[in-house]
């Protein structure tokens, strides 16, 4: 496995994270609009509750975004293949952790219910986006392991 590999990796999480840290924390108000589509349905402290635990999740990513900030820089820092393992590992189940959330609602989608569309808009990308990175790192994290 070249480092190279490992730096595109690092930097499109780095990357992803960071968005997601600029959706959730940032632009809380945005993304909160994008769960609740229906205007009516946002007038009610159940939803400022959902726009505010935005910052939750945006400082979940921007810790995760500068992990592998960390990572990209030190690729050579890590000299045992299962310390690279565990750390694509992790990686991979942070995208997981975001795939599989959006599974139940992708479900609901096909039957024409559910919250919010998974299958269109930033949702798609998101819902996208996560399960190939979840792929990428978890593939990397079997190669380094075996």
């Amino acid at each position: 496995m070249t480092d190279l590999t490992l730096k595109i990796l690092f930097l499109a999480n780095a990357i992803w994270f960071a968005m997601a840290f600029n959706a959730f924390y940032i632009r809380r108000r945005v993304f909160g609009k994008i769960l609740v589509p229906n205007k009516a349905d946002r007038e009610n402290t159940a939803y400022e509750a959902l726009v505010e635990s935005g910052r939750f999740m945006g400082g979940f990513n921007l810790a995760l975004s500068a992990l592998n900030v960390f990572l990209l820089f030190n690729v050579g820092g890590f000299d045992k293949d299962s310390q690279w393992a565990a750390l694509l590992a992790f990686n991979a189940l942070a995208h997981a952790s975001q795939f599989f959330g959006n599974v139940p609602m992708a479900l609901q989608n096909r039957s024409g219910e559910g919250l919010w569309n998974v299958f269109k808009g930033v949702m798609l990308l998101i819902f996208v986006v996560d399960f190939v990175l979840m792929v990428f790192n978890a593939v990397l994290a079997v190669v380094f392991f075996a």
